[in-house]
């Protein structure tokens, strides 16, 4: 090869990809609340949502990942970085607020939400079957599930009286959905009262004052904080003797006595197949709200006789898995 032409091959060779006419690797940016330490399985659900459209991380797909580790305030830090580099879609991963932080940063970049509660009432979408502008994603019903949930939790102590519910106060609508579970409460003859928690840290203490408050039995609300701590949750239950219900079937898998609700992996599996469809042009707009058809209901047996209790059986005929 003469001296020229292979000056001229080596430039070729070095001349970016973009210049020639070949598509970079699109990019994804997942905002989430939590850390990735706790939502390692979530994200391997997401993960696997993309795959079914065909695409891999690492090989046709780069993802950005950017955690708010609890810290709700750095939520919009870190969707402004995201818009400023322009991702072509971004995944707000765990509740509704880092949707509403995504959805601040940018109108024009695709945003995904992920078991998001209430995103009509949040302004996230205009309507569950038309979400307009450049949301959607799935709403797995999680808080408004919790009177529903209160009421299991009656009936697997009917002669219990004072319930507590472990809350997130820094979630959004944090306020509204405790009176919703107060008035439940109401309903069914209860006294029911609050322990708080908006960090890990305080999970522990939390448990603490349930235990001195002399909770008969406690609700641990639908939050993306206690679904990513779900096994030092059923810890702290066991450690403190409190029979506790809780919002996704993996917590009945790690020794949780009871729950009810919705996939949450699925909604993870679903936002990665959203953002697939998005990658290949199908707008946000034009992708409806995906909405639970089934909720699963589960009780731990073992835990169950632990703590010393007779489950019904007119619960355990209605439940759809029954941990032996």
């Amino acid at each position: 090869m003469r001296r020229r032409e292979l000056i001229a091959a080596l430039a070729a060779a070095a001349w970016p990809l973009k210049a020639r006419g070949q598509p970079l690797r699109p990019v994804i940016g997942l905002l989430s609340s939590a850390s990735p330490e706790r939502f390692a399985h979530l994200i391997a659900a997401f993960r696997d949502g993309l795959r079914e459209l065909g695409y891999t991380e690492g090989e046709n797909v780069n993802i950005e990942y950017r955690w708010a580790n609890d810290q709700l305030e750095q939520l919009a830090i870190l969707a402004a970085e995201l818009a400023k580099r322009e991702v072509a879609v971004i995944i707000a991963s765990g509740g509704a607020a880092p949707a509403l932080a995504a959805k601040a940063a940018t109108s024009t970049i695709p945003i995904v939400f992920t078991a998001a509660a209430e995103p009509v009432e949040l302004g996230l979408v205009e309507s569950l079957g038309r979400p307009g502008g450049n949301l959607t994603g799935s709403t797995a019903f999680t808080t408004s599930l919790d009177p529903k949930r209160l009421e299991l939790l009656k009936e697997l102590m009917p002669e219990a009286r004072v319930f507590g519910v472990l809350r997130n106060p820094a979630r959004p609508n944090a306020e509204n959905d405790w009176r919703a579970l107060q008035n439940t409460g109401l309903a069914l003859g209860l006294r029911i009262f609050s322990v708080q928690a908006s960090s890990e840290g305080e999970l522990e203490a939390a448990f603490e004052s349930a235990a001195a408050k002399g909770f008969e039995a406690l609700l641990v609300g639908a939050d993306p904080l206690f679904n990513g701590e779900r096994r030092r949750l059923v810890r702290l239950a066991a450690q403190y003797r409190i029979p506790t219900i809780y919002q996704d079937r993996a917590f009945a898998t790690v020794g949780g006595l009871i729950t009810y609700g919705a996939s949450i992996t699925a909604a993870y599996r679903q936002a990665g197949i959203y953002a697939g469809r998005i990658l290949k042009g199908t707008a946000p707009a034009d992708l409806p709200v995906v909405q639970p058809t089934q909720f699963e209901f589960v009780i731990n047996l073992k835990t169950a006789r632990t703590l010393g209790l007779t489950v019904p059986l007119s619960l355990q005929a209605r439940a759809d898995e029954v941990i032996e």
